[in-house]
Parts: structure tokens; C-alpha cells; sequence
């Protein structure tokens, strides 16, 4: 893979962190709504280029945003009942949770920034 299409799947991976930070920052903010939809084009980014990554440093970011979202998803919804029916424990679930994903996407961007790939 040349520097250009290594460089284009950077920006690929930066537009989709992005993405990600919007919905984290908005997941912590009490009373910010930011709809799926955000998150949805994200992982939808990043399922479509994964392959394009492959064999390169990139590739592990990529599998990482994956990941991360469909463990935060897990986790939303194992939680939901609590949050339904004992609204302060679920509360602080899904709190704990907003602020995992919020850390997680941050490491990724910081990692990314210094070419580096996420450890596994």
C-alpha cells in the first residue's frame, strides 16, 4: 500500500473517530441528544473500508471502532431493563458505560494521531 492510500485511510479513520466523539461527548452530556443515526453511519464506515486496511497499521483501528460500538451496544442493552425498571442503577450503568466508550474512542484518536495501532 502506497503513502496516498494509506493517507486516505487515515482520513477515513479520522472522519469516523469524529463521528464517534460527537455521539461519546453527547452519551455524557446530560440532555444532549444526538440520535443513532451518527453512530450508525460510523460503523457502516468503518465495516465498508475494514477491508481496505487490511495489512496495514489502520486495520487494527478499524476493527477497534467496530468493537468498541458493538460492545457499548451489548452492554446498552443488557442494561435496558435495569434502567426501566430501577431508573438510578440504570442510570449510572449507562453512565459508566457512556464514559468507557467516550475513553475508548479518545485512546483510539490519540493512538491514530501517533500512526500507532491499537494493542490488542
Amino acid at each position: 500500500m502506497n503513502e496516498e492510500q494509506l493517507d486516505s485511510l487515515k482520513t477515513i479513520g479520522w472522519v469516523s473517530y469524529i463521528l464517534h466523539l460527537i455521539v461519546a461527548v453527547a452519551a455524557v452530556v446530560p440532555g444532549a441528544q444526538v440520535g443513532a443515526g451518527l453512530l450508525i453511519v460510523a460503523l457502516v464506515i468503518d465495516l465498508v473500508k475494514k477491508s481496505d486496511a487490511e495489512g496495514t497499521w489502520m486495520a487494527s483501528h478499524f476493527g477497534y471502532r467496530i468493537r468498541t460500538v458493538l460492545w457499548a451496544g451489548v452492554l446498552y442493552v443488557v442494561t435496558a431493563p435495569l434502567f426501566l425498571l430501577l431508573y438510578l442503577p440504570g442510570a449510572i450503568a449507562w453512565a459508566l458505560i457512556s464514559i468507557w466508550f467516550l475513553y475508548r474512542i479518545v485512546q483510539g484518536m490519540v493512538r491514530m494521531n501517533k500512526d500507532l495501532p491499537m494493542e490488542p
